[in-house]
């Protein structure tokens, strides 16, 4: 019976998805193109290899989180606290390490380190009923003092090479993070698209009391959103630890604002029930093209923050737009 709702509901017809392409997708590929030809006439180390793979290499971190945050903000959620868990998978993945386990078991501590913070931020905004925005801004705050108070502040340096080369390896002259970041982007989307599971996240994030009503386990779902959230954040520091060699306290500062004006720019709504992994994606992608024109250009670290504040204000504005219509 709730299968048999969620086919029927507006949010799963193939027209949904045609429309998001056409109307969303689309006009940003065509804008990032657009960008990418005017940084060749502005720089011409833009179209270097080695500047394309590094643009590359920036998004597939925060790729990855986007995966996580465009499920949570489809189901009418986010997570402020991505940003440090992130260091915080890294942290536990080097401490692990520092004790003489193996890689293997470094990365899955880190993971499901970084899984239980995000089931425990699940459980009380579904069970405890505590607003999203309080409890992982708390949650940010929690989780960054955690990586102080274990690393001293100091990080974690000179980690194993049988680590590091987790990140660090090259396949046809792309990185490992690279590699990851598209197989997780091409699953994510085709799970998002086709997968009836995860289209339950629409219906949720279309009406939660609706879908609750519709037989849907809304609690269940959202908590397993968060557990996701900080598992992929997780990921995503660890393969920053792996790439740096080693796991900086203040790693993942900031990703969290980053990452959700990436969504929203790609047509994820925060207000629910909208989204895709594609436009995400490329929304990752505008972000990363930005900061790099900076950095070619030789624009200052000061106008790059307000610049990227004035992005994530202007990705909520689309949003407020979108709803009106």
């Amino acid at each position: 019976m709730v299968i048999k709702n969620i086919n029927k509901n507006k949010f799963f017809k193939k027209n949904y998805y045609k429309r998001s392409i056409i109307f969303e997708e689309l006009p940003l590929l065509i804008f990032i193109i657009v960008i990418g030809v005017v940084l060749t006439f502005l720089s011409p180390n833009f179209l270097n290899i080695q500047n394309i793979t590094a643009v590359l290499l920036g998004a597939s971190f925060d790729s990855l989180i986007a995966v996580s945050m465009t499920l949570l903000l489809i189901s009418g959620g986010f997570d402020l606290s991505v940003g440090s868990i992130a260091g915080f998978g890294g942290v536990m993945a080097g401490k692990m390490l520092v004790y003489g386990l193996s890689p293997f078991v470094a990365v899955i501590v880190g993971i499901l380190s970084g899984a239980f913070v995000g089931l425990i931020n699940g459980y009380i905004i579904s069970k405890i009923k505590i607003n999203a925005l309080i409890t992982t801004l708390a949650m940010l705050n929690i989780i960054r003092g955690t990586i102080y108070i274990i690393t001293r502040g100091l990080g974690i340096s000179n980690l194993p090479d049988n680590f590091n080369i987790i990140a660090q390896k090259k396949f046809f002259t792309f990185q490992t993070p690279i590699i990851i970041m598209l197989v997780f982007i091409i699953l994510a989307d085709i799970f998002f698209r086709k997968s009836v599971f995860f289209r339950q996240y629409y219906f949720i994030g279309g009406n939660e009391e609706s879908a609750r009503l519709s037989g849907i386990k809304v609690d269940f779902l959202k908590i397993l959103a968060y557990v996701i959230s900080g598992a992929m954040a997780a990921l995503a520091g660890i393969l920053m630890a792996a790439r740096m060699g080693g796991a900086v306290s203040t790693a993942g500062m900031g990703m969290e604002l980053r990452v959700i004006a990436a969504c929203v720019i790609g047509g994820c709504s925060l207000s629910g029930g909208k989204g895709t992994m594609l436009g995400s994606f490329l929304g990752v992608i505008l972000m990363g093209l930005v900061s790099n024109a900076f950095n070619l250009l030789g624009v200052s670290i000061y106008w790059q923050q307000a610049v990227m504040g004035g992005i994530l204000l202007f990705a909520v504005l689309i949003d407020v737009l979108r709803r009106r219509d």
